[in-house]
């Protein structure tokens, strides 16, 4: 593909275009989950509640763990990455790297404080992972403690949604607005 001036349009490496769509999908998905779960009333059957949060949990952990590995591909690809364009306004390139370094530190952080939450739950069932059993609880049980890491959850995750309507809506007026030009940044991740 072709920007505006010719030259052919730099994308980023294959395995980070697909760890970035799969890490999308898993993040609102565990918003949407968040959300649902823990609105359901207390008469909800048993099965949901141990549908919801084992689930909610381990994906939260494979979230984290996805943000390593992406920060591990996006260091070894350093030198190869798309630049910013430089057609973009001052102001559109700091929120643009604001929004990406918030992103980043968000999905490494709300997956910890929401480890940090079930960990000191006195009444937590573990953070289960898949089929590799129980990921160790190492913070002490303290229901106080808890609701400090329930509320940095929660606001972090809000705030994670946030910048993740700002990414969108930036990727899509530049689709929209400059399409085929050297903005549209759009067609890099796909």
């Amino acid at each position: 593909m072709q920007n505006g001036i010719g030259s052919p349009r730099v994308k980023y490496p294959l395995s980070m275009r697909i760890l970035h769509w799969i890490r999308a999908v898993i993040i609102l998905g565990l918003i949407w989950s968040g959300w649902y779960m823990t609105e359901l009333p207390e008469t909800t059957p048993m099965e949901t509640f141990d549908l919801f949060y084992p689930n909610h949990k381990q994906f939260g952990v494979l979230v984290w763990l996805l943000a390593l590995v992406h920060l591990t591909i996006r260091y070894r690809n350093r030198r190869i990455l798309p630049q910013t364009p430089s057609g973009l306004h001052g102001w559109e390139k700091a929120l643009s790297h604001a929004v990406h370094y918030s992103i980043i530190a968000l999905t490494l952080l709300v997956p910890l404080l929401g480890y940090g939450m079930s960990s000191t739950f006195t009444q937590s069932d573990g953070v289960p992972f898949f089929f590799f059993g129980e990921v160790p609880e190492i913070l002490p049980k303290n229901d106080n403690v808890y609701e400090v890491f329930d509320m940095l959850h929660k606001y972090s995750a809000y705030v994670l949604l946030g910048l993740i309507v700002l990414h969108v809506a930036g990727a899509l007026k530049h689709r929209w607005q400059d399409s085929g030009g050297e903005t549209d940044v759009l067609p890099r991740m796909l």
